[in-house]
């Protein structure tokens, strides 16, 4: 079984950047798709990025193309989250969730997710 564990969250003013970490542990996330979720206070949990299990395919909701960019390094066992361009709209609490299958924007999908790191971008 897989641990994930984000990193890098912080406060940060609008326009500006912010790049999260999420390393797996007690097992290699090489055959698991990808993905960031977030949720804003008193809203529902929902996708924002996700990367299939070789990188060749990326996923972005609406809200964040053209801003967000997700990679994975297999070889470090992590992905990452470069966040530029940063809104208050931005602000929630991001999870990292690790699937086998399914729909890419379900978060039902993944089986392991990270504890989350909270990102607050002030204007």
């Amino acid at each position: 079984q897989v641990q994930l564990v984000e990193s890098g969250g912080g406060s940060v003013q609008a326009g500006g950047s912010l790049s999260l970490s999420c390393v797996g542990s007690g097992g290699t996330i090489r055959a698991y798709g990808m993905g960031w979720f977030r949720q804003a206070p008193g809203k529902e949990r929902v996708f924002v990025a996700g990367i299939s299990w070789s990188g060749g395919s990326l996923w972005y909701a609406d809200s964040v193309k053209g801003r967000f960019t997700m990679s994975r390094d297999n070889a470090k066992n992590t992905v990452v989250l470069q966040m530029n361009s940063l809104r208050s709209d931005d602000t929630a609490v991001y999870y990292c969730a690790a699937r086998h299958s399914g729909v890419y924007s379900d978060y039902q999908s993944y089986e392991y997710w990270g504890q989350g790191t909270q990102v607050t971008v002030s204007s």
